[in-house]
């Protein structure tokens, strides 16, 4: 498959604009999850997302010229394959936010650029470059200063799981991101269909594992409705258009601000309690990420390859 690069109109805010719109809704997801009530995690999911392909319908930018055909795996890829890693993300997310604090799900689950550059850079260039290494560890650590108190008093708890699921739905959504650097594929465009598929996926996964269907209280109805409008909607409509942006690799480093407004969301909204802990692990997190994400110095005079650029690489290794 042959990368196609989008022609856009560059404008130095609207890029910038559109990635922070999704980073300040992305950061509220544990907030509007802790709102969602009893609602299981799957059907909770269901819910978000088909709401999220209900609100993106309108807004999906309109196709002005015709789509060479998606090869048969290429069209399996993109019509099974993202909607899997999305349904597994967002079922994850919810089912994490079910078996552990919201603030430590949120650390960890946002450690996803992390993973998302760890895959790209070995994939790219057959190695991980020593700032790679030293950002990842960073991260991670920070992860762990929230985990270390459950393994120092042992046993394996729900908790642990939660800290399982968060980590199975960073992995989900670094997959997810390095799709959607596949221009071919123009994922923002088929928006609506991938959230309604992995909907029916997270649907029927409900009904088999969660049992009957009951319907959610008003409230519980009302933030569903802005889950998917908002993060699962409208979020990933901006992110796709930054992404698209001639600075990708500038602005897509604003996402590595949503654990920390995460964590103040629910410290703000009092549920979650101060704890020294938590702006510690979330500055770690942050560190870690711009450190991995950082542009070596070229070699002579080459120009430096940042993590957008390696991903553009690994979208060229994948061409007939």
């Amino acid at each position: 498959m042959q990368l196609q690069r989008p022609h856009l109109t560059h404008s130095p805010w609207l890029g910038g604009s559109a990635a922070a719109l999704a980073v300040l809704l992305w950061a509220l997801v544990p907030l509007m999850a802790n709102q969602a009530g009893d609602l299981p995690p799957l059907r909770l999911s269901a819910l978000a997302l088909l709401a999220g392909a209900l609100g993106t319908l309108p807004m999906a930018r309109r196709r002005r010229y015709r789509d060479a055909p998606l090869r048969p795996v290429q069209g399996l890829i993109v019509y099974l394959g993202v909607p899997l890693l999305t349904a597994g993300a967002v079922g994850a997310c919810f089912a994490a936010f079910n078996r552990a604090p919201a603030e430590q799900v949120a650390l960890i689950l946002y450690t996803w650029p992390v993973l998302f550059l760890l895959v790209s850079q070995w994939r790219a260039l057959g190695r991980l470059p020593g700032n790679c290494l030293i950002g990842t560890a960073l991260a991670f650590s920070g992860a762990a200063l929230l985990v270390a108190p459950q393994a120092l008093a042992g046993g394996i708890s729900g908790t642990w799981s939660g800290y399982l699921l968060a980590a199975l739905g960073a992995l989900c959504w670094a997959l997810y991101s390095l799709a959607n650097q596949v221009a071919a594929w123009r994922l923002g465009e088929r928006m609506p269909h991938l959230l309604l598929i992995a909907s029916l996926l997270t649907g029927g996964a409900s009904l088999a594992l969660e049992g009957t269907i009951v319907l959610p209280s008003r409230d519980a109805l009302m933030t569903v409705i802005a889950l998917g409008l908002g993060p699962y909607g409208l979020a990933m409509l901006a992110w796709d258009r930054a992404m698209r942006d001639p600075l990708a690799h500038r602005v897509g480093n604003l996402a590595h601000a949503v654990p920390v407004l995460a964590t103040l969301f629910l410290v703000l909204a009092g549920i979650s309690m101060p704890d020294w802990r938590l702006p510690v692990a979330a500055l770690l997190v942050v560190a870690g990420s711009l450190t991995a994400s950082a542009e070596p110095a070229s070699r002579h005079g080459a120009e430096p390859e940042g993590i957008f650029a390696a991903a553009k690489r690994i979208c060229l290794l994948i061409r007939d």
